[in-house]
């Protein structure tokens, strides 16, 4: 937590009933009003909760794109516009955190009581802990608030949690459509691009944040030395900004040792003059056109907002609430095009919102639904839900597999049959058999490689062909390699029979299929049927890797199985990675397939009891479960507990190079993109300070990261003309002028060549990824990070051979098992619709409700039919 220096102060400000006031707090009075009292009296406000876990203060961030404060440090005018655009946002958001939020009365907290007084700290910050241009504000919300009723109580933290994404929102649709900021810009040369950067400053971020990690390495550093050699003391304030500033020195050779303010602007004005000397030029002024509110297409809008909402609710089954919607509506009109100050789009972004409303399917039977309760969900969504679930039943046609002693008969070459355990060889003789709909489910190293061979032989045996997909090339390719069937990936099979996909003006994902003769309207090239995958009756398709195939892309799939009289065998475990789309797909088919298994035993591991282990990590009872797995994972040593998150990075970090020097294969996991990039920034600078890797021969990745020879790299997209497939790792081998040589990490023989245009839209580091990248891959050892979910822990657990570790911020062992007990209850998804329901009518009991709302009796869903899923449209 920041911490004042004597005699600093900072701002107050109080928000009664719609009007807002200041005042300035001394470090003193600061203590006291985040204890819960008066700062000026004294006075006790409500009941005091002053235990470890519990939260004084709810910490809001103002935090525009960093290019907007680079362009504050190059002009004076743009400064002091930027200020004044934080200072209006900053009243917005407190007027919407007054009215929007509760406090909790009566038994349970069930009665929601409006509040008419809050109190906010604002402190403010040019530069982050780096020393970069990055200018940003935490807003801390005193828990304490007034409610109506004259009594002070905590603020209701559950509906601040799910209005923050209104906050966002409110941000995004400031930076886009302020008049006075646009203007300002417009002065200076300066548009936004479509993520909403400064678009002639956007390149000057990226070399900015590479050396912002270097500079967070150093302050660890610093810092953890500083701690030894003073008994384990914490530094002070002043301390800690000597830190920073050497830290800061350390990454800028020949750069002033006092940094005062001019300095400081000095210093990164001159920086920013090395990355591009054009950045501190005279620029002519520019018009920005903006579009009249009154020419808005509000139905247009509305659908945006519908699913921009739908889109961020893949992991609560497609359910999202009112503030969902409304902050959809307010990042749609934020793209329209509109500047306008915020008061005169008010009404336009209530009706977006009310429009969207209409779109949606109420998924409990109540006309008032509080604003944070997901009791919606998109009527898209929710058909095609009910698409697939009519679909794979009409596909679950009778059959019957084949007995254990007709696989041996028909893989009596495939020497480790016998090695087959009973639910492998069940599973393999389904998937031989004549059933229309399988679905094979089970954990991570249970053996599905050998089982898919001799089901593969079972098939051929009968004059049968096997295709298996997978939601990735890299997956199908390795499958094709490891069970010798014919493979492709899922979306490679539904382009070859037709099947196109682009998104529409309102950012949905819409689907079309061409019929033969017909003109391919991106291309132009008349489609004449499909050429690399004829499917005829009778052949198996197996999806490997199904618990990540999406809604839209199985309803694909399982319409073309039907046209041609095909049998699908789904292979997945929906605990693992899910879709980036909506998950649901893996769980509907076990429900309606003909035959189902359930692979039982584990093979991957050397160490048989973390196997046993590994399988209650998959799937935990309740939190008393998960946190009596987490005890035993740390009792033998599979948790490494640190201080921080900069403690965590640099752990991942170490131990990436010291399995690396045993020559063991690591997967490093991490739960973001952005951490996954940090913690691949760090292990490429340290190679580079180790002498491993030469700097000065170089290319430009993704995001203009820097890519080394020697370097680990993933491609993240196929291209048949080079013969690289997306999530595929390789070294970098050589670097060109017009191209980059890579070779395999499975097969050093294996060299592709990849264009510098392609490496800077499509290549990336790869010694760390998130779960998603490294779903599938089995290694000698696996290290996860404290920031994964659910399916990140367990993945990462699964991937290590011999060796499994997880990262968790802890300070005492208790600590470290309540972590990861929580992170294996975190991110558990909704499935199916009826589990949406049921989640969404658990919610809607658990909120606060106004006086006037009585109770109801408990709602009761709707009667599932067998063919429909449930519901019908």
């Amino acid at each position: 937590m920041y911490g004042l220096e004597s005699g600093s102060t900072v701002a107050r400000f109080i928000v009664d009933l719609g009007r807002i006031s200041t005042d300035e707090l001394s470090p003193g009075g600061l203590r006291v009003w985040l204890t819960g009292h008066d700062p000026v009296s004294g006075e006790e406000r409500g009941r005091l909760r002053l235990t470890a876990d519990a939260d004084l203060v709810l910490d809001g961030t103002l935090n525009h794109p960093k290019s907007y404060s680079i362009a504050a440090l190059l002009h004076p005018e743009l400064a002091a516009e930027f200020e004044a655009l934080q200072d209006r946002l900053r009243d917005q958001i407190l007027l919407t955190w007054q009215r929007e939020l509760n406090a909790r009365r009566g038994h349970g907290g069930l009665i929601r009581e409006d509040i008419t007084l809050i109190e906010v700290v604002e402190l403010q910050h040019r530069r982050s802990r780096a020393l970069d241009p990055h200018a940003h504000r935490h807003m801390w919300l005193n828990v304490k608030v007034l409610g109506e009723d004259g009594k002070w109580s905590n603020v209701d933290s559950r509906v601040a949690m799910k209005l923050h994404t209104v906050i966002n929102a409110e941000g995004d649709l400031a930076a886009r459509t302020d008049p006075q900021w646009m203007a300002a810009l417009a002065r200076h040369g300066f548009t936004l691009d479509d993520d909403g950067e400064v678009a002639q400053l956007a390149g000057a971020v990226r070399p900015f944040s590479r050396r912002s990690a270097q500079i967070e390495r150093n302050r660890a550093r610093l810092a953890a030395e500083w701690t030894v050699e003073h008994n384990g003391a914490s530094p002070s304030i002043r301390v800690v900004t000597q830190i920073d500033r050497r830290a800061w020195a350390m990454s800028r050779p020949n750069k002033p040792a006092h940094l005062d303010e001019q300095s400081w602007e000095e210093a990164v004005r001159d920086e920013l003059e090395s990355i591009d000397p054009g950045l501190t030029g005279y620029r002519s002024p520019v018009v920005h056109v903006a579009t009249p509110v009154e020419a808005l297409d509000l139905d247009l809008l509305s659908d945006a907002a519908v699913v921009d909402a739908d889109t961020r609710s893949t992991r609560s089954g497609g359910r999202f609430g009112s503030f969902d919607l409304r902050a959809g509506a307010m990042r749609a009109l934020s793209r329209s095009g509109v500047i306008a100050p915020r008061d005169a789009l008010t009404a336009t972004i209530d009706e977006i919102t009310d429009r969207a409303h209409r779109k949606c399917v109420h998924l409990v039977a109540d006309a008032s639904i509080p604003g944070h309760v997901k009791g919606f969900m998109a009527t898209d969504t929710m058909r095609l839900k009910v698409r697939l679930a009519g679909r794979l039943d009409a596909l679950a046609s009778p059959g019957r597999a084949l007995l254990p002693s007709e696989l041996r008969r028909a893989a009596v070459a495939i020497e480790d049959i016998e090695t087959l355990d009973a639910s492998q060889l069940a599973a393999a003789g389904a998937i031989a058999g004549t059933g229309g709909l399988v679905a094979i489910t089970g954990p991570a190293g249970a053996g599905k490689t050998t089982m898919l061979r001799v089901a593969h032989a079972g098939l051929v045996g009968q004059g049968r062909r096997m295709l298996v997909v997978a939601p990735t090339r890299k997956a199908a390719s390795v499958a094709s390699r490891e069970v010798g069937a014919a493979a492709s990936s899922l979306h490679a099979l539904l382009a070859d029979h037709g099947y196109r996909w682009a998104t529409d003006p309102a950012g949905a994902q819409v689907w079309t299929r061409l019929s033969r003769g017909e003109a391919d309207p991106t291309t132009g090239i008349v489609y004449d049927g499909p050429a690399k995958f004829v499917l005829r009756r009778g052949d198996r398709i197996v999806v490997d890797e199904a618990g990540m195939v999406d809604l839209q892309t199985a309803v694909a799939l399982v319409d073309l199985t039907l046209e041609h009289g095909v049998g699908v065998a789904m292979v997945g475990d929906p605990h693992q990675a899910l879709p980036v789309g909506h998950a649901g797909a893996m769980a509907t088919a076990v429900r309606y397939a003909t035959a189902s298994v359930e692979l039982d035993t584990v093979h991957r591991f050397s160490d048989p009891e973390y196997a046993a282990l590994t399988l209650r990590l998959r799937n935990p009872r309740d939190l008393d479960d998960a946190l009596d797995v987490a005890g035993e994972l740390l009792e033998h040593g599979h948790v490494q507990r640190v201080a921080s998150t900069e403690e965590a990075r640099d752990a991942m970090v170490a131990a990436y190079f010291d399995l690396h020097a045993s020559g063991k294969r690591v997967a490093l996991v991490a739960g973001t993109n952005d951490e996954a990039d940090a913690i691949n920034d760090a292990v490429q600078q340290r190679r580079v300070d180790d002498g491993e890797l030469d700097p000065t021969t170089l290319a430009l990745g993704m995001g203009e990261q820097r890519i080394l020879v020697g370097d680990r790299v993933q491609t993240r997209r196929n291209d048949p003309r080079t013969g690289v497939e997306n999530r595929a790792q390789w070294v970098v081998r050589n670097i060109w002028d017009e191209s980059i040589d890579l070779t395999s990490v499975s097969d050093s023989g294996e060299i592709r060549r990849v264009s510098r245009d392609y490496a800077l839209d499509h290549l990336q580091l790869a010694y760390a990824s998130t779960v998603h990248g490294i779903q599938g891959e089995t290694t000698d050892a696996a290290v996860v990070g404290s920031d994964v979910d659910a399916a990140g822990l367990y993945v990462g657990l699964t991937r290590g051979r011999h060796q499994n570790v997880a990262i968790t911020i802890a300070r005492t062992d208790q600590d470290a098992i309540g972590n990861i007990g929580a992170t294996m209850m975190r991110g558990t998804t909704e499935l199916t619709i009826q589990d949406a329901m049921r989640a969404a009518d658990a919610e809607l009991r658990r909120a606060a409700r106004s006086r006037a709302l009585q109770a109801t009796g408990p709602w009761v869903a709707p009667h599932s039919s067998a063919s429909r899923g449930g519901l019908s449209l």
